[in-house]
């Protein structure tokens, strides 16, 4: 697994700590969680402006208006 250095400010580093102590690697994990969550957040914002820009036109919208609920 490719690693990287990064530098925090020293508060940043202190909070960091107390959310996820060294110990057992939950500060490492802590970080990869963060690093994920803000990808999808980006590819998230990139496809809601996508569709902002290009919606859906009127005759490929789904018709819901006579669903029929489901029985297993």
């Amino acid at each position: 697994m490719p690693s990287i250095l990064i530098e925090l400010d020293e508060a940043t580093f202190r909070t960091l700590n107390k959310l996820a102590p060294p110990a057992k690697r939950r500060r490492t994990e802590f970080i990869r969680q963060a690093i994920r969550d803000a990808i999808r957040q980006r590819e998230f914002a990139r496809m809601r402006q996508a569709y902002l820009q290009q919606p859906d036109s009127e005759t490929y919208r789904d018709d819901w208006t006579n669903w029929e609920p489901f029985e297993p």
